[in-house]
């Protein structure tokens, strides 16, 4: 516990420092930001509501990520975290392990997997949903469960081999979930997601023709 402690801090600590509530407008957050923060719980208690450690919970700290920004989405984990607690009936080391492998690590994994696809990918737009949407999900999330259970272990009475594939599938089912949502963002919300531009992707409106 004392390991996922330390890591939990430093994000937050970082993200307070950075102060993102204020990029949000007067009106508040989207109203998608705050159904997302409230579907995440369902998607990391899975295992705990059908009574199967072998079923490995979803992430969903992507999509989260891509809608709200770095910052934001660290400071939004602990509600998240907090809910899955109650909901799930965790103890407070196992809400904080899923805080910090579940939230924080793929979504700082997938932070750098995406600023490394604007640096030596081209900035358009399939680019930006299959590398930053669907293939950094997936990547994210097998690295920050293989990472986990070199630190941790495998869960008590499974087989690591058994959870590893296990937590592989988890991780292209939340690359299917967070790549379908962000193509349909992209074409009809694109403000939704604050990882997105429309300048950046689709270059510069073009000029408008001169009055006659």
């Amino acid at each position: 516990m004392e390991l996922d402690l330390l890591l939990a801090a430093g994000p937050l600590a970082v993200a307070l420092w950075l102060r993102p509530w204020r990029l949000v407008g007067p009106a508040g957050p989207p109203w998608i930001w705050l159904a997302w923060c409230a579907l995440m719980p369902l998607l990391w208690g899975t295992d705990r509501y059908v009574g199967m450690s072998v079923v490995q919970p979803l992430s969903g700290a992507v999509m989260l990520l891509m809608m709200t920004g770095w910052p934001l989405a660290m400071l939004a984990l602990v509600p998240v975290t907090l809910l899955t607690w109650a909901m799930a009936g965790l103890d407070a080391a196992e809400a904080l392990h899923r805080l910090v492998w579940l939230g924080q690590m793929p979504a700082t994994i997938a932070l750098l997997l995406g600023a490394a696809v604007r640096r030596w990918l081209p900035n358009q737009l399939f680019v930006y949903i299959l590398g930053r949407g669907f293939a950094a999900t997936a990547l994210s999330c097998v690295l920050s469960g293989a990472l986990s259970m070199a630190l941790h272990g495998a869960t008590p009475g499974l087989d690591p081999d058994e959870q590893m594939i296990g937590r592989w599938l988890a991780a292209w089912g939340d690359a299917f979930l967070v790549g379908m949502l962000v193509a349909i963002f992209v074409a009809f919300r694109p403000h939704w997601l604050a990882t997105y531009s429309d300048r950046l992707y689709l270059g510069p409106p073009p000029d408008e023709p001169p009055p006659r």
